[in-house]
């Protein structure tokens, strides 16, 4: 199941991805007789129908069933994917946690020796997801200080869908909502007092702020639910720029594994329902 949040006209809403075509879930719900089910989605907002073991969820689930039984009774519902603005999937997530450093040969590609696995541990920052969310095909304004130096990122992200606190790497995947895509773009050379007084921390600051403008974490267009995605650890990524491809790569070459890194943190930090993880990137950045 393909779920997405989207803009009609001036109402948000959500929707199951079917080809092109959107079918918007108040409509299907209302249609098949779960008023509940249409109360929760009213406003557009995926976050209500979690977690995964909520009325909301198992709701949904139904409608989706009697979808795929008899989609000719609900085609006249459809919205062609262009005429509304795909959204990020989760509007407002409690927390956006992202990985540094987490595909071989990305470290390689960085000047590092991959064994991550054996002598550190993930590498984790935020970025504030009110104001770099952005949708499908969403416009992002090249910051002025450092135009030149802005680069893509590729990535799974995970959506969490139960509170998950200490639990080991077996029983993680059980925890997730759903996959989705985020391109973590990045300032390379943020530097907005270029004639300061050098401090040590400086160039991990630069780094992280370069992470922080507005708009940069595109994310979707979909949440893909887990249960369309078996194994996490083979998936194919890929990226283009102006039909360039700049990115190819495999989820099997991530140094610690989805699961991994659920396990880690929810070692130490609860993990909510909504919260995305998005876990690193694959070769092919940091050219500027």
């Amino acid at each position: 199941m393909k779920i997405c949040r989207f803009r009609h006209g001036a109402t948000l809403r959500c929707g199951l991805l079917r080809d092109q075509q959107l079918l918007p879930l108040d409509d299907l719900a209302s249609l098949t007789g779960e008023k509940y089910l249409a109360d929760v989605l009213h406003g557009g907002d995926l976050r209500r129908l979690l977690p995964t073991d909520s009325a909301a969820w198992n709701a949904l689930w139904d409608v989706v069933e009697e979808v795929r039984a008899k989609p000719e009774n609900f085609a006249s519902f459809a919205l062609d994917r262009e005429q509304v603005e795909l959204l990020p999937p989760l509007a407002a997530p409690g927390k956006l946690l992202l990985l540094a450093g987490n595909y071989a040969e990305h470290i390689r590609e960085s000047g590092d020796v991959a064994r991550e696995r054996e002598q550190t541990f993930p590498y984790v920052f935020m970025k504030p997801p009110a104001t770099t969310l952005v949708g499908d095909r969403a416009r992002v304004r090249i910051p002025p200080l450092s135009p030149d130096a802005i680069d893509h990122e590729v990535e799974l992200a995970v959506v969490i869908g139960r509170t998950a606190r200490d639990v080991s790497a077996e029983r993680a995947l059980s925890y997730v909502a759903g996959y989705t895509i985020i391109n973590d773009l990045s300032d390379r050379r943020f530097t907005p007092n270029p004639d300061r007084i050098e401090r040590p921390r400086d160039k991990f600051f630069d780094w992280l702020h370069g992470k922080w403008h507005d708009g940069f974490c595109p994310c979707g267009p979909c949440l893909v639910t887990a249960d369309e995605i078996p194994d996490p650890q083979s998936l194919s990524l890929e990226l283009t720029v102006d039909g360039q491809v700049r990115q190819q790569g495999s989820t099997a070459e991530q140094v610690f594994s989805v699961a991994e890194v659920i396990a880690f943190l929810s070692s130490w930090v609860t993990l909510e329902p909504g919260d995305i993880i998005s876990t690193g990137t694959p070769a092919g950045v940091a050219k500027a």
